[in-house]
């Protein structure tokens, strides 16, 4: 008899390997059969948009705002620095609303939400020939013929050199406050009127030393520290004047500016210090400095105590879509509840039924229940359009509409019948059921 070998394969071992080869084949194919069977579902996206916090806002002039007051209107750091430059860019102020609306950092949504309470106007016809149709990068040439002093230059010796009139009235005032003379290059080179670029061109051909003196520049620096304003004695910001607001540290526009807002928005007087921080001429740090002096001289009025009703008014008579702010503070509405409501009006082109008003932010509830009680309400004046012709303008700035809008104007170009429209935007029927309100029914 043979021995066997160490490798040679009974045909047992070999049966049960041919066996599990089938096996590990007959599973493959099972798996892939069972792969194909499976649905798998797309899941559903839905685009939350983020909550905006609403601001309440007062009338401004951007030309006095510094960058904690840009950033109180809910501006970023990186948008301030564009507005800033921008603003130096068209000459160092805004001269109108369209001027400011053509800044690339301010948004067609957030022009819409200031606009009514920004202190300038509409638009400026000397704004045709002005640097502002300049290309942004285009660099102007300073017409400078040879060497001068710029000590010896009069404001129309500044405007023939390239500067504008108030660019040149302003480098005279800065060569005052220096005491008459600009003293150094360098000196000059700090007046914020004259840009890097301009200056690079002016400082071959001046007739002025490069660095300032030691003596002079203690001097400076001392005279500085006598220009910062300390507080320290008490007042009442309801007694101040325009000169008393200057003494304080605020310059001649944000002084007005203050008594604007003290005098037209708050009704002639800060009632609380919440009202003096809320004034957007005055930074968080004023503020602060100033706080532990402020008296007031009128008592804050208790969160829950309502306004005193002088005049009575038959509010079963009043319109919601005409009744006016002055008449919800008489109702008893704060004066951010009846702002709140009116702008929310404002925003749907009124109301079309009376709970509409309850879907105002924050404001008290109970009250505006018993105001819709009492009111009666017309909607006959409220534009309705059919969802193929609404203007975009309308449909992107509606409450009811802007979350939608796009798709809209999408479906409709390819369907422009409402029904249809309708049936592809597939929403929930309580988003769907308001914004039926403001269009109209087709049969």
């Amino acid at each position: 008899m043979k021995p066997k070998l160490p490798f040679q394969i009974q045909k047992r071992q070999l049966l049960s390997l041919f066996i599990f080869g089938i096996l590990i084949i007959f599973s493959q194919i099972a798996f892939s059969i069972y792969k194909k069977k499976q649905h798998y579902e797309k899941p559903q996206i839905t685009f939350i948009s983020p909550k905006i916090e609403e601001l309440i806002l007062t009338e401004f002039n951007p030309n006095d705002l510094d960058e904690s007051q840009w950033k109180n209107l809910g501006f970023s750091e990186k948008q301030i620095k564009t507005i800033l430059k921008y603003k130096e860019i068209v000459g160092g102020n805004f001269k109108s609303k369209e001027q400011f609306k053509k800044c690339y950092a301010v948004s067609e949504e957030k022009y819409e939400q200031l606009k009514d309470y920004i202190l300038l106007p509409e638009t400026n016809s000397n704004l045709k020939n002005s640097t502002f149709d300049f290309k942004p990068y285009e660099k102007k040439r300073l017409n400078i013929k040879g060497k001068f002093n710029p000590d010896s230059y009069s404001q129309k010796d500044w405007e023939n050199l390239g500067f504008s009139e108030k660019q040149s009235a302003a480098i005279l005032k800065y060569k005052n406050y220096l005491g008459g003379s600009f003293i150094s290059k360098e000196k000059l080179k700090e007046c914020f009127m004259i840009n890097d670029e301009q200056f690079s061109q002016m400082s071959p051909y001046l007739i002025l030393p490069n660095k300032t003196p030691e003596n002079l520049t203690q001097k400076f620096e001392k005279k500085k520290e006598k220009e910062v304003v300390k507080i320290c004695q008490y007042f009442d910001p309801n007694d101040l004047n325009q000169e008393q607001w200057q003494a304080l540290g605020f310059s001649e526009k944000q002084s007005i500016s203050i008594l604007k807002y003290r005098d037209k928005i708050l009704k002639g007087s800060f009632k609380s210090l919440e009202d003096i921080q809320k004034c957007f001429m005055i930074s968080p740090e004023k503020f602060e400095e100033m706080k532990p002096w402020i008296r007031l001289s009128v008592v804050e009025k208790p969160k829950e105590e309502k306004p005193i009703i002088t005049e009575k008014t038959d509010y079963s008579k009043i319109n919601l879509n005409e009744i006016s702010f002055k008449q919800l503070r008489e109702f008893g509405f704060t004066e951010k509840d009846a702002a709140g409501i009116l702008a929310f009006r404002k925003k749907l082109g009124g109301f079309i039924n009376k709970n509409q008003l309850l879907e105002t932010y924050e404001i008290d509830r109970a009250l505006g229940e018993k105001l819709i009680y009492d009111a009666k309400i017309d909607n006959s004046h409220v534009p309705k359009y059919n969802l193929k012709d609404a203007p975009e303008e309308w449909l992107k700035k509606h409450p009811y509409f802007r979350y939608s809008a796009d798709r809209i104007i999408f479906y409709r170009t390819t369907y422009p019948d409402d029904k249809k429209i309708w049936k592809w935007l597939k929403l929930k029927p309580e988003y769907e059921e308001k914004m039926r309100l403001y269009t109209i029914n087709d049969k």
